[in-house]
């Protein structure tokens, strides 16, 4: 009986050891995971950054890939569109770029020529049809 209790408690001492260093040591998410949900992330960030988020025209986008941002590499997707200012006028086509970490989305940012002026662009029909109910005219 006393070499079963021995065995219990060397074989509980190693579990707990193991356990602790596990708990101890924090696993980093894997950044380019390819993200799945893009478009409704992008959709949900222009509601709330843009003046008027309704009745936008000539939206596209691209799919997201794998680019260099500086030492790392990120998924990004490029977004077009012609948005309406707070007094309800068209301002423009406007290039956004959206960085992913961990496959959700990270940054929408203004992108310069570089970073989407290459980007092959589809159409997004979801954006256009963004409503935010009693500001759809």
């Amino acid at each position: 009986m006393l070499r079963y209790a021995a065995r219990l408690w060397l074989a509980s001492a190693a579990a707990m050891t193991l356990a602790a260093c596990s708990s101890s040591q924090t696993l980093e998410p894997n950044p380019n995971i390819v993200p799945t949900g893009y478009k409704q992330e992008i959709l949900a960030a222009l509601t709330t950054s843009l003046d008027d988020p309704t009745n936008l025209r000539d939206a596209y986008i691209s799919d997201p890939v794998l680019t260099s941002t500086g030492s790392n590499q990120r998924y990004t997707a490029c977004v077009r569109f012609n948005a309406r200012d707070a007094d309800h006028r068209y301002i423009g086509s406007t290039d956004r770029i959206a960085y992913f970490y961990a496959g959700h989305l990270n940054q929408l940012v203004e992108a310069s020529k570089e970073q989407c002026g290459n980007a092959a662009y589809k159409p997004f029909p979801e954006l256009e049809k963004l409503c935010l109910a009693n500001k759809c005219n």
